[in-house]
């Protein structure tokens, strides 16, 4: 049985907030009642709209109250709420809070995950709120941003009095205190916050606050480490990501080879063998590796070499017996070196062609060698495997895609500052294994450098700060045409 997704905030409609369309999108008006929205060079259609949805949808230049149609039930107030979230669903809305629709900007929300929709939880007088400790501020450009790694939103703050209330609440306060502030900014801004886990209740009467945040594993994490894995990975911000030559025109790239250093060489050439029959084995292995990016589905990877391939890379292969300071929970071994003897990576199997192995979402049991199905929708399974050919610069998907997850309490809970800088060093010295590992066997492999954190937790049920990935890598027969690096 699948477990249960991540819970998403819920409440009540925003009273006070309305939907715009972001800078870069306008929409058109098509044949016969189509609606598309246009961005950055591209049209998508909507659907099909009546003439009053449509006219009124052009108020979303400007915004349109989210109360105005999510709370009546009249045929144009369903269209509206139809044609709004299928814009939200894309991240092509942007959220204003209070004022005129065109006065000054407050306060504006930009959504980071494509399912987030304002909410609104109940706060009340006698309620003490305090900021997340993964909650920040920034500046972007001329902008002044708050946001954090556990949110669905970040929050633009145009009015600088707002930012020094909000700076506030670095301690706990009660509600009935900060509404007899000068510039309190709202029940409705503290609420949007709440519901984003930027703020949080608390006992104002005192206590820690470092595990106070709802959820105990957060305890295990420092501010850097999470702030690092979400926004270096896909799935919970809207930031530019992967190779999309950011400093084209700004900057030179560095040289493929460094510059030499001036002085006196050492020719090491000289001690190497100069026949290549006396490389070792492993020598010859790691030259030989390389990314395989296509593959040969008419012959594909088989059952019992994925089991070959599982079993000599990742398998565990001894339990240790070192009696540890403390009772870590115990150590068992596999094929690669890990932080501390700490194994925490895990391997989901994203199976679409595999002969004698069912298309479907595998767990790898390294201590029993086993594979245990995880029922996940279709579209999903489909959504990881097209990402991940998508990432490869292959029109297709992969034979396996390996997810090497990360069980993140296993490291944290020993090693402070550097558990998540161990975690990815430990990722690509699997990664290294699986190349070598698969080049042994013939078979094709390349590492994939984009991961959606995001979508890994809808598929598992598990919360992307419990067990999340923080690698892939392809598996399959190469084709012999295929592109390799």
């Amino acid at each position: 049985m699948r477990a249960p997704g991540p819970k998403r905030g819920r409440g009540g409609a925003p009273a006070n907030v309305s939907a715009r369309l972001r800078s870069n999108v306008t929409l058109e008006t098509q044949a016969e009642g189509e609606i598309a929205v246009c961005f950055e060079g591209y049209s998508v259609g909507l659907g099909r709209f009546s003439a009053g949805a449509a006219d009124r949808a052009q108020n979303l230049r400007i915004g349109l109250p989210l109360a105005a149609f999510a709370s009546n039930r009249r045929n144009i107030d369903k269209e509206i709420d139809l044609l709004v979230r299928r814009l939200a669903r894309r991240g092509l809305l942007e959220y204003r809070l209070g004022g005129s629709r065109i006065g000054e900007d407050q306060v504006v929300i930009e959504a980071q995950m494509p399912d987030y929709w304002p909410r609104m939880p109940q706060l009340g007088n006698a309620d003490a709120v305090v900021l997340s400790r993964f909650a920040y501020m920034r500046r972007r450009s001329n902008e002044m941003i708050l946001e954090s790694p556990r949110a669905g939103a970040l929050f633009k703050i145009c009015n600088p009095k707002i930012a020094a209330v909000l700076a506030m609440l670095s301690t706990p306060r009660h509600i009935k205190e900060l509404r007899r502030h000068d510039d309190f900014p709202g029940l409705e801004l503290l609420a949007l916050l709440l519901d984003c886990q930027i703020l949080f209740k608390v006992d104002a009467a005192g206590g820690r606050l470092r595990p106070a945040e709802g959820d105990h594993n957060l305890v295990l994490w420092d501010f850097h480490d999470l702030l690092f894995h979400a926004r270096s990975t896909e799935g919970r911000h809207a930031n530019p990501l992967g190779g999309v030559y950011p400093n084209v025109g700004v900057i030179s790239p560095l040289p493929a080879v460094r510059p030499r250093w001036p002085g006196k060489k050492i020719n090491l050439r000289k001690f190497s063998a100069a026949d290549s029959e006396a490389i070792s084995p492993v020598a010859k292995l790691l030259r030989q590796s390389h990314s395989t990016r296509s593959f040969d589905n008419q012959h594909p990877i088989t059952l019992a070499e994925l089991s070959q391939f599982l079993g000599g890379a990742a398998r565990v292969v001894s339990i240790s017996n070192a009696e540890p300071d403390f009772d870590d929970g115990g150590n068992a071994v596999r094929p690669y070196p890990s932080a501390g003897a700490g194994y925490e990576l895990e391997l989901y199997l994203a199976v679409d062609t595999c002969e004698g192995l069912a298309r479907g979402f595998y767990h790898y049991d390294a201590g029993a060698h086993a594979l245990a199905p995880i029922r996940v929708p279709m579209h999903e399974l489909e959504a990881q495997l097209m990402g991940a050919g998508y990432s490869m610069g292959s029109s297709a998907a992969p034979q396996i895609l390996i997810t090497i997850a990360a069980r993140f309490g296993r490291i944290s809970w020993k090693y402070s500052s550097i558990a998540y800088s161990l975690i990815l060093k430990d990722v690509g010295v699997l990664i290294q294994t699986f190349y070598l590992m698969a080049t042994d066997m013939r078979l094709g492999g390349c590492a994939i450098g984009i991961t959606n954190i995001d979508l890994f937790a809808k598929m598992t049920g598990i919360e992307f700060h419990v067990e999340g990935p923080v690698g892939q890598f392809a598996i399959g027969r190469g084709a012999r045409s295929g592109a390799s690096d």
